[in-house]
């Protein structure tokens, strides 16, 4: 797991993995009490400059002792359930690489139960003799050979308690997001830009069923869609003048 300053979320998180064989943090130097949290739970703590979620997590498998990992991040939390699942399947030495799980979100203290954000599923549990993360910036991803495969138990996605928290991920991802763009040659033209909030909220709302989460449904989609215009902004301004940096790299887990 990596971590910095998640002291609101990380007990939560800590207390669902009591049965791992290890806890390993790779913090990048949290000012809060993080750090004391995971010394209770008797984690193994690294430090690390924070240099990108794809360098900081590659970092992390490399100081596992097992080959099997479970790599979340400080805000998602197992259910019963999964951890069940997720020991009985490891016993088995499943003919797998890898194993997906659905995650609901917890948005505004709702969990969503309807829509995409209800039933989305993510890689988190590998053999890291199968592969690695990549090295992105940001929405890093889980390159493995092999099969992967799908349990049933749930995680739940702890994302944002409240809006102070969204805006200052939405600074961070939307900046992120635009240098790994910009480094990779791309744009958007004034076209996207026009049309990124309102096509966006359509496809967050009504595509994605939000609407039937509720005000906090409503909420989401408009704030998803404000990101994806403030990403497409500093795209074309990194692109404008490609020796400008935005801001420098913060850490954080997701």
């Amino acid at each position: 797991m990596i971590t910095y300053n998640e002291a609101r979320n990380i007990r939560r998180t800590l207390s669902q993995l009591y049965w791992c064989d290890e806890i390993v943090i790779v913090d990048s130097f949290s000012t809060d009490n993080t750090l004391a949290i995971c010394g209770e739970f008797g984690c193994s703590i690294y430090f690390k400059t924070f240099e990108g979620y794809g360098a900081q997590k590659r970092f992390a498998v490399s100081k596992a002792k097992n080959d099997w990992v479970l790599c979340i991040d400080a805000d998602e939390v197992l259910s019963d359930e999964l951890i069940k699942e997720v020991r009985e399947t490891l016993e088995k030495r499943p003919g797998y690489s890898g194993f997906m799980f659905p995650m609901n979100l917890v948005f505004l203290g709702r969990e969503f139960r309807h829509g995409k954000e209800s039933h989305r599923h993510f890689l988190r549990l590998f053999n890291r003799q199968a592969g690695s993360y990549n090295q992105a910036l940001v929405h890093e991803k889980l390159e493995l050979q092999g099969k992967t495969g799908r349990l049933h138990g749930r995680m739940l996605h702890y994302s944002y308690a409240n809006l102070r928290q969204w805006n200052e991920k939405c600074e961070r991802y939307s900046t992120l997001s635009a240098s790994e763009a910009a480094r990779k040659g791309k744009n958007k033209s004034i076209a996207a830009v026009l049309i990124a909030l309102p096509y966006y909220f359509f496809r967050y709302y009504f595509l994605e069923r939000n609407f039937l989460n509720g005000l906090e449904g409503f909420y989401w989609s408009v704030l998803n869609a404000q990101y994806h215009f403030l990403k497409y902004l500093k795209i074309r301004e990194l692109h404008s003048s490609p020796t400008r940096s935005l801001h420098p790299l913060s850490p954080s887990s997701k």
